[in-house]
């Protein structure tokens, strides 16, 4: 395989921005998502074969093939080792961030970005316990029963990313993070009782951080703000608020202040119609009884 130079703008004989245009992702920096002959994500280098790049990085020679020819996306830990090996002086770690970007479904990206470094996050939940939350088990329930079906190395890709996202618990300047979500959710046994179970147990985990309220929105509230859907409210570093509302294969980040305003209207009565955070667990804890 011939190595790329530094600087090289095509990755295994296209470019970059024919990567994005077909699907691969990076539409804001036009980088390459993984392709491993790439200068920039690295091969094993000249002279080095699949099983000794493998050896040398804690991976299967399948598995490097895979990360070349752009079947699956690179951990953060092979980049690591990558560059270390490739003697990449931290050009790999530096794309890090956008290479992880390109596990989640290409609408959720720039939310995904937004979300990892928000300072506050609310979520309406109505389809799913919301990712966040979500156990492994759980997650695979989700995404196996996905329509189209995804194939297997998608499912564990999508698996990984969601719980990737969970490191936002572990961030050393805690974000505050509010949920509300509909009754109906956590009576639902996706996957079957026992995973239903371990997702309750999760919850009330959760519940207890000092960042972190969990709300249940119940089934015979006479009154409800918020009918038109799920929305997740960000907040950055910045002070900027953020209104992220997903469709089906769409999703779209407002950033209009009236718009988010209105949005934020409708999180805050929701709160208000829902069980508080106290009684809220209690809930949990009692479907658990029950489950």
């Amino acid at each position: 395989m011939a190595a790329g130079q530094p600087g090289t703008t095509r990755c295994g004989g296209v470019t970059h921005r024919e990567l994005t245009d077909s699907g691969g992702g990076f539409a804001d920096s036009g980088k390459c998502p993984g392709r491993a002959d790439c200068a920039v994500h690295g091969p094993h280098p000249p002279g080095m074969n699949r099983p000794e790049f493998g050896a040398k990085t804690g991976y299967s020679p399948a598995t490097i093939a895979s990360f070349e020819q752009g079947r699956r996306i690179p951990p953060s830990e092979f980049i690591d080792r990558a560059d270390e090996v490739l003697g990449a002086h931290g050009i790999l770690k530096e794309v890090k961030e956008e290479v992880a970007r390109a596990q989640y479904p290409a609408f959720f990206r720039d939310a995904a970005r937004l979300e990892a470094a928000a300072v506050g996050l609310h979520v309406y939940a109505t389809k799913a316990v919301p990712g966040l939350l979500q156990t492994q088990e759980y997650a695979r329930a989700v995404f196996t029963m996905w329509r189209p079906l995804l194939d297997e190395e998608t499912v564990e890709q999508r698996i990984a990313a969601r719980l990737d996202r969970q490191e936002i618990f572990a961030r050393r300047a805690l974000p505050t993070i509010s949920f509300v979500i509909e009754e109906a959710l956590l009576r639902r046994p996706l996957g079957g009782w026992p995973v239903l179970r371990g997702q309750l147990e999760q919850i009330l985990l959760h519940g207890q951080r000092r960042n972190v309220e969990i709300q249940v929105m119940p089934t015979e509230r006479e009154e409800h703000a918020a009918l038109e859907g799920p929305f997740t409210l960000i907040e950055t570093r910045e002070g900027r608020r953020i209104a992220y509302v997903e469709a089906y294969k769409d999703s779209r980040l407002h950033t209009d202040r009236k718009v988010v305003r209105e949005i934020e209207e409708q999180y805050g009565i929701l709160r208000a119609q829902a069980l508080t955070p106290r009684e809220s667990l209690a809930f949990v804890e009692k479907l658990l009884g029950e489950a």
